[in-house]
């Protein structure tokens, strides 16, 4: 694979992520990526974080109902996405319920399961106490 170019525009949206743990959309990171670059386009910033997934330094979180949405953490971990507010959290679980979780999934499947990403739904504390 040929070198990557440096580019303050990715470093830029790879900080920004890096920063929130909000889950934000492409929209969002691109509002905040134009504090700093007035001219960067939408189309640059779907591409960086495209890109930024494919290299692993960016998770891409697809969600059912709305626009996919990224994560700057990288390290193994799952979501919880509330149905009512459209909130998206990490789950934190430790690192021995994950692989618990993917031992069983190797039970019943032929290869090998190697990680995993798992998204829980439901209703954050949040969305519990208005109702």
């Amino acid at each position: 694979m040929a070198t990557l170019k440096y580019s303050r525009q990715r470093e830029s949206i790879k900080n920004y992520l890096a920063l929130t743990h909000d889950h934000p959309t492409a929209d969002t990171v691109y509002m905040h990526v134009r504090e700093e670059f007035p001219n960067i386009s939408l189309g640059t910033v779907y591409r960086n974080l495209n890109l930024l997934t494919d290299l692993g330094e960016a998770v891409k979180i697809t969600v059912p109902d709305g626009g996919d949405r990224f994560d700057g953490n990288t390290q193994p971990h799952n979501h919880f996405v509330c149905t009512c507010c459209k909130r998206i959290m990490d789950l934190n679980m430790d690192m021995s319920s994950i692989l618990e979780l993917n031992n069983t999934a190797s039970k019943d499947f032929d290869g090998i399961i190697e990680s995993s990403t798992t998204t829980f739904y439901g209703k954050c504390s949040n969305c519990i106490k208005k109702s």
